[in-house]
């Protein structure tokens, strides 16, 4: 099969789908590895690397996406890629369709099999496994620009995040227990922080309990817990997660008004639309924005910003599934490897993913 790896175009993403060592694996199984010139330069891999591994080197992008039968992106498409999706090709890449109507539209229009990585399910139907190293990666990330926003010559209230001895840390608020806030309350709690850690399944606050072991406090999230906590907090960090649809409203523009003067949201759910009512998508070039006195971090690819470890920790999840699908084929792969039918959001110009199909619906009705 010609498995094809275009360079990416989101502004400030610098990740590649595919290292040299994913394309060594896979052309010598036999398969016939298309790599863009430069694709992979801003993870630190040269055109060279691509080379020695048995990869084909092909300058334009177009050809790339015209000849790939298997088409290898970290970010979804963005619009002026869209006129190059390929009918009789497969896309495996993150998409996030359920913030994304006209990127919905394109793939149903284009007759493209998209297959998401954020909604490929573990075994019997339980984990992420390919959105969780992203995840690892954002949640680690969250802590570190909160940290760095907070000081007052970026915006923030001027409060070094860990403290010093006679003087108050931080209050680090993160709102959701799973893979993303873990990775953030566990990097907060290492740098010093005072750490609330918010979540609604009850098995999972035990688990968490567990973990932290009265480093972080573990509260339910309910509604007005969740308002005393954030009008006391330092930082928020969202890692809210409803895997394929898009992320429920859970801060209000009304709240901000409660919070602490340029006190930080580090919205990870953005991607998912965002979890603030007043959270809009940004990018490492331009990161921040205030409303009401409260900064907003919103970048859409965080991993983006350290890709030599985002490229690296992607390939080591998304290979085994790249591999079936080379050498078996999309129905043959979905036989092979559980889950991986749970990734496909758009087949022969049909939404497969109900959350999907709804957000789109709504979007189409508030227009």
């Amino acid at each position: 099969m010609r498995v094809g790896v275009v360079t990416e175009i989101k502004p400030a993403e610098r990740r590649v789908a595919l290292t040299p060592a994913g394309a060594h694996e896979l052309a010598g199984r036999g398969h016939e590895v298309l790599v863009q010139a430069g694709a992979g330069v801003g993870s630190g891999f040269a055109d060279a690397a691509y080379i020695g591994a048995g990869a084909r080197i092909v300058e334009a992008a177009e050809q790339v996406w015209a000849d790939s039968e298997l088409l290898l992106k970290v970010k979804e498409p963005i619009e002026p890629e869209y006129e190059l999706l390929n009918g009789d090709a497969t896309l495996f890449t993150y998409l996030h369709l359920a913030a994304a109507p006209r990127l919905t539209e394109a793939l149903v229009a284009s007759g493209t099999t998209a297959i998401a990585y954020e909604t490929v399910t573990g075994a019997n139907g339980k984990g992420l496994p390919l959105l969780a190293p992203m995840s690892e990666v954002a949640g680690r990330l969250a802590t570190q620009a909160a940290a760095y926003f907070l000081q007052s010559p970026l915006g923030g209230r001027g409060v070094l995040i860990g403290g010093v001895p006679g003087v108050a840390p931080a209050r680090v608020v993160v709102i959701g227990g799973g893979v993303v806030g873990t990775n953030a309350a566990r990097v907060a709690v290492g740098m010093g922080a005072e750490v609330t850690i918010l979540e609604r399944s009850i098995a999972r606050l035990a688990e968490l309990e567990l973990l932290f072991d009265g480093r972080a406090r573990v509260l339910m999230s309910d509604a007005l817990t969740l308002r005393e906590e954030i009008a006391h907090a330092d930082v928020v960090i969202g890692a809210v997660l409803v895997a394929g649809a898009a992320a429920p409203k859970l801060i209000t523009r009304e709240m901000l008004a409660e919070m602490r003067s340029r006190s930080v949201i580090v919205d990870v759910a953005i991607d998912q639309g965002g979890c603030a009512e007043t959270s809009t998508p940004t990018t490492h070039d331009d990161p921040t924005y205030l409303v009401d006195d409260v900064l907003h971090y919103c970048v859409a690819n965080m991993p983006g910003g350290v890709p030599a470890t985002s490229t690296r920790a992607l390939t080591n999840a998304t290979l085994p599934y790249v591999q079936a699908l080379a050498d078996h084929g999309v129905d043959g792969a979905f036989a092979k490897i559980a889950g991986l039918s749970d990734g496909v959001n758009v087949r022969a110009g049909q939404i497969t993913i109900p959350a999907v199909a709804e957000a789109l619906a709504a979007s189409h009705a508030a227009a």
